[in-house]
């Protein structure tokens, strides 16, 4: 057996020290002992566990544990207090749970709490679900051991379901068990598991050869293995994620293959995509994820909307997820991006700028990232755009250093360059005064482009004084004597001045208007977020924390003092709502993008009122369905129950008065009357009641195989000319015969009141993929599809029914009746016309295997 362990933090597990006073609880820590399947040894694991520290002093108490009869595992017990079980009595049977309050009360220091995934009785407890009950010894202060298998967990319980072929029905939220502070792996080979199934050592020997054949075969192991080492090594690199988030660790731990690819919105990104997507499937588990910097200039500038919208369909499709980044500057976003995810690869594509663009711009991005990406590996991949220029809007849109640099140097050099090629004969002999001024105004308009305004007034500046001591008389002396050349020498620094404020708004346009794009993009990939289903407020706020690139990122409710001692701090604080605030730590946002910071704030506290909101729906919902009920009941019991009261009242009212002499046929039929009305006043109130204890949950079953012929006589009485097809062939179901009788007599009286005169009502039956379909077929009108839905209401009379017999309650009463049975009822179309009724009820041998492999599905 191997053991694979997730300590998410390293706090000491095993407390030996004085547990505090109760104003000073500190919430308890869990362990989960994860399994892949059944008979691992999860709770022998997890009893060791206890044994081990109450060797260590601590005080340890099994609040609840299944042994299932192994010896090996009962023999753990041995040394450790056991509370006492809760008795409970549910459907006629009796059952044990785990006494939570007995347990709070003792208040030990570690308790053993097994099956995590447990549904407690209906009514007998504080909590529907065990996790709950394990929530609150945690919040009590209680450490808790417990155990899990693999098919419990919420996300994974579909496909546990299309691998066994078992259906789940108890699960736990993946988020509960991801809270737990030790989750460790108890891990065996399928071979191993299969030998321990064989020798007895986790079923009975009965039962053996029914498990190995179906759930426990070797392929069916192997899938469920798998599944839970990928869940645990996520959960690992969660914890790592964390770890080297509080220590500050930049560094790239190669723990898992993690590939990046860069995507700009252009046509290659399908071919970057496609490359990162075959480097990351080199190794097995690795990750694939595609980043787009959205900024006020770079590669977000001008970008496709709809290249990058498809891009995202095609990195989801290849099991990738797609993420957006704000940065000032791509190379350093990308780089950062890569590092915060502990990404060991980062495809980017070879720039699209040809030879001679890169000269003058300069270096591109892929360049730049080489040089920052230290540890990562970078590969830039060619495509088909390669060096055919950009169809993005230029990159240098902002001054970098470089222009900052460059352009007073050139403001000052260029002019001068100018004035000795003016200087020589050639130039003298062609040129004059007015050539000579434009040739400078231009040299100034381009220093503008370069350096911007500072530049071009230091270039005007320049080009003025050699203007003026070169070119215009006297030559050689900055007096000027001609009125003419100090008007035009006047202008020409008058033209260059403005020409370059012209070019330098020109520029700052230009930024404003490629940030507000950048903007806009942002919060449309956020819409886009939300409308694709990933609107939760955790997903939200991981959002948030990705694209602004900070360490973390959590929304708390606390007081405005708080927020603003966070926010002094070092942390940027922005309300998300009335009473929650978004606290970001990290670098230090400027104001600019604290601007869309406040907007996606404001989509986080939209998402905290909706669930509130959703959260008081919720809680009023079934205040209303018991009003409506209530209504329903009062308005029927008014009407439908007055009836045959009124009739059997009056009847025998009738056979007791003495003014009036009744012959033996009169006489006869007073009493068949009275009869009549209240054998149905009878099964009207059976009705009523069997509903009511439905809705309660206090239905007794008494589950049996059970054939159709032994029910079919006796739910048929009522309708005895309803056709009945052969029934030879039918294997039996597992239900409870009187109600099974039941289920059939409403489906079957309810076609034969809405079937026409002379047309009688069929009853077929099937088997197909180890369950019994039985149809109930009417040709009577039928129904529209929007009244399908409502079939199923108690006290609803829909169609052609006579509203003037029964409480509506026949259909509502099977369905209930059919799904305590585990089966289904659902409508169908009759082809032409009518309604068919489909009762559904597994295989008696196929429900007994699976109850009992589910039985021991909680832990081993």
């Amino acid at each position: 057996m191997s053991d694979v362990r997730n300590d998410v933090s390293d706090v000491q597990a095993d407390r030996g020290d004085v547990r505090p006073g109760l104003g000073d609880v500190r919430p308890g820590r869990l362990k989960v002992f994860l399994g892949a399947a059944p008979g691992v040894g999860k709770t022998y694991r997890m009893l060791d566990e206890g044994r081990r520290r109450a060797a260590r002093g601590a005080d340890v108490v099994v609040g609840f544990v299944e042994c299932h009869g192994r010896p090996g595992t009962e023999a753990m017990l041995d040394g450790l207090e056991v509370a006492g079980r809760l008795p409970c009595v549910y459907r006629g049977g009796e059952f044990e749970e785990m006494d939570l309050a007995a347990v709070l009360e003792r208040r030990p220091q570690v308790t053993i709490v097994d099956e995590f995934a447990h549904s407690n009785v209906p009514g007998e407890g504080r909590n529907p679900k065990r996790w709950q009950d394990i929530e609150e010894l945690l919040a009590a202060g209680i450490d808790v051991i417990t155990a899990l298998n693999i098919q419990h967990l919420e996300s994974l319980n579909d496909v546990v379901e299309k691998i066994t072929r078992v259906p789940q029905r108890e699960t736990v939220p993946d988020e509960v068990v991801r809270r737990a502070q030790q989750i460790e792996l108890v891990d065996i080979p399928p071979e191993g598991l299969r030998r321990r199934m064989a020798h007895g050592n986790i079923y009975a020997p009965e039962k053996v050869d029914a498990a190995l054949a179906n759930y426990f075969r070797p392929g069916n192991l192997t899938a469920l293995r798998q599944l839970a080492l990928l869940w645990v090594a996520d959960r690992v690199d969660e914890a790592l994620q964390s770890y080297r988030s509080e220590h500050g660790i930049g560094g790239v731990w190669e723990t898992r293959e993690r590939v990046v690819v860069a995507l700009t919105g252009g046509p290659e990104g399908d071919t970057l995509i496609r490359r990162a997507a075959r480097i990351a499937d080199r190794s097995v588990g690795g990750d694939l994820l595609a980043v787009h910097v959205t900024r006020s200039d770079g590669l977000a500038a001008g970008a496709s909307h709809a290249s990058l919208a498809r891009q995202r369909r095609l990195i989801e499709d290849l099991g990738g997820s797609y993420h957006s980044v704000v940065g000032d500057d791509v190379a350093t976003a990308l780089v950062e991006f890569a590092r915060a995810e502990n990404a060991t690869q980062l495809v980017v594509g070879t720039s699209r700028r040809g030879r001679i663009e890169r000269f003058v711009t300069g270096r591109g991005t892929g360049e730049t990232v080489v040089e920052l990406s230290g540890d990562i590996d970078v590969h830039i991949v060619t495509h088909e755009r390669a060096g055919r220029g950009t169809l993005l809007p230029s990159r240098r849109r902002t001054l970098s250093t470089a222009r900052r640099v460059a352009g007073p140097v050139t403001g000052l050099l260029l002019p001068v360059a100018l004035t000795f090629l003016l200087d020589l004969d050639w130039a003298r002999d062609r040129l004059n005064l007015t050539s000579e001024a434009l040739l400078f105004l231009l040299t100034v308009v381009g220093v503008a482009c370069i350096g911007g305004v500072v530049s071009a007034v230091i270039a005007s500046v320049t080009a003025s004084l050699l203007l003026n001591y070169w070119f215009i008389p006297p030559v050689g002396q900055f007096t000027l004597d001609d009125p003419n050349a100090l008007l035009a020498l006047a202008v020409f620094a008058a033209v260059a001045a403005v020409v370059a404020g012209v070019v330098d708004r020109s520029l700052r346009l230009s930024r404003r208007s490629a940030r507000a794009t950048a903007e806009a993009e942002t919060m449309s990939s956020l819409a886009g977020t939300i409308v694709r289903g990933g609107a939760t407020i955790p997903a939200l706020v991981e959002r948030t924390r990705e694209t602004f690139g900070m360490d973390s990122a959590e929304l708390v409710d606390e007081p405005p003092d708080a927020a603003r001692a966070s926010e002094a701090a070092g942390a940027t604080v922005v309300p998300a709502g009335p009473s929650a605030f978004l606290v970001l730590r990290g670098r230090t946002l400027p104001s600019s993008e604290r601007r869309v910071l406040s907007a996606f704030a404001a989509h986080v506290g939209a998402a905290v009122e909706r669930a509130r909101l959703a959260e008081a729906a919720a809680q009023v919902e079934p205040v209303k369905a018991a009003d409506r009920m209530r209504t329903a009941l009062l308005r029927a019991v008014g009407h439908d129950l007055r009836t045959p009261l009124a009739a059997g009242w009056a009847a025998v009212t009738s056979l007791r008065s003495r003014d009036v002499e009744f012959s033996p046929e009169d006489r006869d039929e007073l009493l068949a009357t009275a009869d009549e009305s209240m054998a149905r006043l009878n099964r009207l109130i059976e009705n009523l009641l069997d509903l009511s204890r439905l809705q309660a949950g206090a239905l007794t079953l008494n589950l049996r195989a059970t054939t159709l012929e032994e029910v079919l006589p006796a739910a048929l009485a009522d309708t005895p000319d309803a056709e009945v097809a052969d029934l030879e062939e039918i294997p039996a179901v597992l239900a409870d015969p009187p109600l099974l009788e039941r289920v059939i007599a409403n489906l079957v009286g309810n076609a034969a009141r809405h079937s026409p005169a002379g047309r009688r009502v069929l009853l077929t039956s099937s088997a197909h993929a180890g369950r019994v379909e039985v149809r109930v077929v009417d040709r009577g009108p039928g129904l529209p599809p929007t009244d399908l839905d409502r079939l199923f209401e108690p006290f609803q009379r829909l169609g052609d029914t006579d509203n003037t017999t029964g409480l509506g309650l026949g259909l509502a009463l099977a369905r209930g009746l059919t799904e305590a049975m585990d089966g289904t009822l659902t409508p169908e179309d009759t082809p032409g016309g009518g309604l068919t009724m489909v009762l559904s009820l597994p295989f008696a041998e196929r429900v007994e295997h699976s109850s009992a492999t589910q039985s021991i599905g909680g832990g081993v």
